[in-house]
């Protein structure tokens, strides 16, 4: 009977499931999917997320689907019918919208950044000062199991798998969020370049010569205040990559260009 019992706990295993890349350890390598993993295992139950931990690494989550606001996901358990997982988060409406792409559209930086296909670290920041959090404080899960804990091994492993597609699209917290990548990069190509100063470095002012005969040849400043100046800002080692469009290649599911990106700033690093 015992055993009969623990035969029929063990999850059904599943042909072509959405098996993690991580075998141990974190789950989740770019800085954007670490802080999702860092907020869901901040608000879950420890125990239920190491169950689906081992759900997401056994590959028991056949399919999902993420729309604005909203992630729905079927998670083989023991039983012979696929568990049914909701994951429902606050959605970001027209208006609210408008004011983000604005505000990005404004800083160089991010609008930059996200046209080459990037996701910059400081981007949380202008969310949070908008008042509109990237990243959710709280998840409304519900799963079909009998299983009052929420959330649930099936809805952890859910999580878990939702932050490794996060490493291979970014775009993904955006669109979970309410705005699709291609209507943001198209919404930011709408807005007006930032206002930068640009500096001729040939531009001074006109003066006549006759007028400068005492001083010509002497130095602007005085030499003792002359100091070393701080090397100039080089472009990315990574910039190559920005600029081509990348290949339709993936090695392990993740993108050939990430992979090669990685590489190029190691390589572009300078030794101490």
């Amino acid at each position: 009977m015992a055993g009969r019992f623990f035969e029929s706990s063990r999850p059904i295993e599943v042909d072509g499931g959405l098996a993690v890349r991580s075998k141990r350890g974190k789950i989740g390598e770019q800085w954007w999917s670490r802080r999702f993993v860092d907020v869901l295992e901040g608000i879950c139950d420890p125990g239920r997320l190491a169950r689906g931990r081992t759900y997401a690494r056994k590959g028991q989550v056949m399919d999902f689907v993420l729309t604005p606001g909203q992630i729905k996901a079927r998670v083989q358990g023991s039983r012979p019918t696929p568990y049914q997982v909701t994951i429902t988060i606050a959605a970001y409406d027209e208006a609210q919208w408008t004011e983000i792409t604005e505000q990005l559209g404004s800083r160089a930086l991010y609008r930059a950044a996200l046209l080459a296909g990037e996701m910059p670290h400081e981007i949380v920041d202008l969310f949070t000062e908008i008042g509109e959090p990237l990243f959710p404080s709280e998840l409304d899960i519900h799963c079909s199991c009998p299983d009052w804990g929420v959330p649930c091994k099936h809805g952890s492993a859910t999580l878990y798998v939702l932050a490794e597609a996060f490493d291979d699209d970014p775009f993904l917290v955006l669109a979970w969020r309410g705005r699709a990548r291609d209507a943001l990069l198209d919404a930011l190509r709408g807005t007006p370049d930032p206002d930068e100063a640009v500096i001729d470095p040939l531009a001074v002012d006109d003066e006549p010569l006759d007028g400068r005969l005492a001083d010509f040849y002497s130095p602007a400043i005085s030499l003792g205040r002359l100091r070393e100046r701080p090397p100039r800002t080089v472009a990315p080692p990574e910039l190559l990559l920005r600029a081509l469009d990348p290949p339709p290649v993936k090695i392990r599911h993740v993108p050939l260009v990430d992979i090669l990106r990685s590489t190029y700033r190691d390589l572009g690093k300078t030794e101490e």
